[in-house]
């Protein structure tokens, strides 16, 4: 498996936001996801991404989703996953 890392990450958000948007932004990760208008099925498509770059699949449990707010949480999230993954 290889790891998706933060820029990775926060480069795919930003196409995904551009895409659909039709605006580019910065994201740093104080920002708020309601703020940039980053959905569930944002945050589905940046899933299936990453577990493309990654190689395999990530498994989640959906619980922890709901204390997702910012930026940071999400490139958190998909860094403990992989590191969850890769132990295993």
């Amino acid at each position: 498996m290889a790891m998706v890392n933060r820029a990775v990450i926060l480069d795919t958000m930003a196409k995904i936001i551009e895409r659909r948007e039709q605006k580019k932004l910065v994201l740093t990760d104080e920002i708020k996801l309601a703020n940039i208008g980053f959905r569930s099925l944002d945050f589905s498509e940046l899933a299936i991404r990453v577990e493309q770059a990654a190689g395999c699949m990530l498994n989640f449990d959906a619980a922890p989703l709901r204390s997702i707010t910012t930026v940071k949480d999400v490139v958190e999230f998909f860094t403990a996953i992989q590191n969850a993954s890769s132990s295993k």
